[in-house]
């Protein structure tokens, strides 16, 4: 069993999980992986003229392959979970630590999406809760849109059903088409754009179609 699974309570159940985008990792992937490379060759070319210096180079080799792992691993971690109770934030490799967002003192959710948000599908999301907190931001978040109308879903359920249910689980097929209508209606509410639309509806095809 997983951290993510140990901190669920009775009858909690995962029903969306995303990180934050690619985007936030991409420059250190390719600076660290450019400065390795280039120690690495400059070490190769050494190696004729002097071992003492090439061997020096290789230990050089040790930051950045240390860091781009680090990194890769904190970004990895680093996770937003809705459930049929609340939204966590996750993160830390080792060292823990989550903070929660019941669901029932949720008052609003803001999206903010830049142009390269929309095309890369990542955005901006801020919870306004009743709680002493007030507010969580998670930036750059994978998905945006989908995260969003799931926590509003979840939390509309919820509210109707007076009790959460007995073991609330991921969208089913017969879940999909509704979910679909959810969204062209928030489409011609223009909360979203067409293109949002069409993406998120494209996803969800797919787990259709699995």
């Amino acid at each position: 069993m997983g951290y993510l699974e140990r901190l669920l309570g009775e009858n909690e159940a995962v029903v969306f999980k995303t990180r934050q985008h690619w985007i936030v990792i991409i420059g250190s992937v390719l600076f660290n992986s450019l400065l390795f490379l280039i120690i690495l060759g400059a070490a190769v070319s050494l190696t004729g003229l002097t071992q003492n210096w090439s061997i020096l180079l290789l230990l050089f080799l040790i930051y950045p392959g240390w860091k781009l792992i680090l990194d890769i691993a904190n970004w990895w971690n680093e996770v937003y979970v809705v459930t049929n109770r609340r939204v966590i934030q996750l993160e830390g490799i080792f060292n823990k630590h989550s903070i929660d967002s019941s669901l029932e003192k949720v008052n609003d959710v803001v999206l903010d999406q830049s142009v390269l948000g929309r095309l890369l599908d990542y955005g901006r999301i801020e919870i306004l809760t009743a709680s002493e907190a007030g507010r969580n931001i998670f930036h750059r978040v994978a998905r945006p849109v989908l995260f969003k109308t799931t926590m509003l879903n979840q939390k509309a359920e919820m509210e109707q059903g007076g009790e959460f249910p007995a073991r609330a689980k991921a969208p089913t097929e017969a879940d999909i088409p509704r979910m679909i209508s959810e969204l062209d209606e928030l489409r011609k509410k223009g909360l979203i754009t067409a293109e949002e639309f069409e993406r998120e509806k494209a996803q969800l095809l797919e787990k259709l179609g699995k």
